[in-house]
């Protein structure tokens, strides 16, 4: 598939969903540590949000570490209206943008892994189209783990809604959404985690 074709669909579902949920859904953990649903979205749509200019300074400001960049504008944008928060994830701006040295790859998996963190905890079915999330799978595993510190040694991962799997060893069986959640270090409601490496 072409790459960057699969975001703006995975935001376009995740605004979609969020539209029609409960205030309250929005003070929602997700799977990322610490963070609430209107977090989640806060963090993935800071390219709607900010100029070049502005994300300069905001790196700056934060020594150069995205790590607390990411955290500092997902603390202060994450109360932004609801409104807002829907009208970025429907941005063009957003659903064109590329990681600075990801490219399509790092925007797809960007909005899938994230959209995940949101739907996953919420127990609602995944937004991102199948063959996005299928990419991801075949991105993460391509790295062995790597890129979120996931030890795959003995692990067969088996997605139960498509005909994708990976591995030998252990059986991990989940959806393919769930899968790319354990994948990228996350831990699923039921408990479930992949070892760190």
């Amino acid at each position: 598939m072409n790459l960057q074709s699969g975001v703006a669909p995975t935001y376009g579902g995740l605004a979609d969903l969020l539209a029609s949920v409960p205030a309250e859904t929005w003070d929602a953990p997700s799977l990322c540590a610490k963070w609430q649903v209107r977090h989640v979205v806060a963090h993935v749509t800071m390219p709607a949000r900010l100029t070049p200019g502005q994300f300069g300074a905001e790196m700056a400001a934060a020594g150069g570490d995205f790590t607390v960049l990411s955290d500092t504008v997902a603390a202060r944008d994450a109360f932004l209206p609801v409104s807002e928060h829907l009208a970025h994830l429907r941005s063009p701006l957003l659903h064109s943008w590329q990681p600075p040295g990801g490219g399509a790859a790092g925007a797809l998996s960007h909005a899938v892994i994230h959209s995940l963190d949101v739907t996953v905890a919420l127990d609602r079915p995944t937004v991102a189209p199948a063959e996005a999330v299928v990419a991801v799978l075949d991105q993460l595993t391509a790295a062995n783990g790597a890129l979120f510190g996931v030890d795959l040694t003995e692990v067969r991962l088996e997605a139960d809604d498509t005909d994708w799997d990976w591995g030998s060893g252990e059986v991990v069986r989940a959806d393919s959404g769930r899968l790319v959640a354990l994948l990228s270090g996350r831990t699923l409601p039921d408990g479930r985690a992949l070892r760190r490496g």
